[in-house]
């Protein structure tokens, strides 16, 4: 059990959840039908998708017939290695400055590729990682000034892939400025004064999607600002700033401290990792999970500032597939 109360993770909740309570013993779930066939999870999916391994759904779930399976068999077919194959040993989407001192301490031996969180969407849905870290905002449907994070963007991308989303960390996003906020920087009105020159994150980026969030509040559109610096990431922004590059940039507070910044809160975000379900029980993820289940990270976290470890592990959301 995580020192911070996460929960432990387990095939068994990274799988949707089945409509009934109970299942006859016939019918196998995804991991019990590998175990029968011999062969990896992944492989199982991939056989639904490309060999019509037969299967069941039960409100999402995939389910297996044990005499099925065993027809399916003697017909001869067979799920190549190939199309078995693990995804890149590779974690997409967002920069995040506690998710990056996690993989390098853990010697998980997974390499981080940092395009932002839409970037690692879009990579997921190609096979080209085997998890991103992303922080989308998007209006609460139940309250218009409220915001939920990654759901409705993992979902609308994301459905027809053996995903899930969990919940990595809530963060601090604000202000950075420099020592003293020699600008006065306070809200997104304060971006239009002149003088006043704005570090920009990528387009897709969690910030710069926040960021065109909170100017459309204010009825501000991004093209009115003055930008000092394109940046590609946390510590990218945070620097601009520093250097005097710009005056003012929307990211994290443990990057601001970072780069001895001064920092003006402004939201608190949930980030989530989207994983490939199959992928999350190979050993590279596997040991990331296990620095993060403990008191090391918690650590960490302190030391940088702007974290909440709280819920960490957290099954956001699970594809219908």
């Amino acid at each position: 059990m995580p020192a911070h109360g996460g929960p432990t993770l387990t095939r068994r909740s990274l799988e949707p959840a089945p409509s009934v309570s109970t299942q006859a013993p016939e019918h196998l779930t995804v991991s019990e039908a590998a175990a029968l066939l011999r062969i990896s999870t992944r492989q199982v999916y991939d056989g639904v998708a490309r060999k019509g391994l037969p299967h069941l759904r039960a409100g999402g779930r995939l389910l297996f017939e044990r005499a099925a399976l065993d027809h399916w068999l003697r017909g001869g077919i067979q799920i190549s290695p190939a199309q078995g194959k693990a995804l890149p040993a590779v974690i997409g989407g967002s920069h995040d400055p506690l998710l990056e001192w996690a993989v390098r301490e853990s010697g998980c031996g997974l390499a981080l590729l940092t395009g932002g969180s839409t970037d690692g969407i879009e990579r997921m849905a190609r096979g080209e990682v085997c998890a991103a870290l992303v922080h989308l905002p998007a209006q609460d449907p139940h309250h218009a000034t409220r915001l939920d994070f990654n759901r409705a963007a993992v979902a609308q991308a994301l459905s027809d892939r053996p995903v899930a989303l969990i919940q990595w960390a809530h963060r601090e996003q604000g202000w950075m400025v420099a020592p003293g906020n020699p600008k006065s920087i306070r809200g997104p009105a304060d971006l239009l004064r002149r003088g006043v020159a704005v570090a920009l994150r990528q387009p897709g980026a969690g910030s710069a999607v926040l960021l065109e969030t909170l100017l459309a509040r204010d009825r501000i559109a991004l093209v009115r600002l003055k930008v000092g610096a394109h940046c590609h990431s946390e510590s990218d922004l945070a620097q601009a700033v520093r250097t005097g590059q710009a005056d003012v940039g929307l990211g994290a507070r443990a990057a601001a401290l970072a780069a001895g910044l001064d920092f003006i809160p402004v939201i608190r975000e949930r980030l989530d990792l989207v994983v490939d379900r199959a992928a999350w029980f190979e050993p590279g993820l596997q040991r990331l999970w296990s620095l993060v289940r403990s008191r090391r990270l918690d650590d960490q976290a302190r030391r940088l500032g702007g974290y909440d470890l709280q819920g960490q592990g957290t099954v956001i959301w699970n594809a219908q597939h």
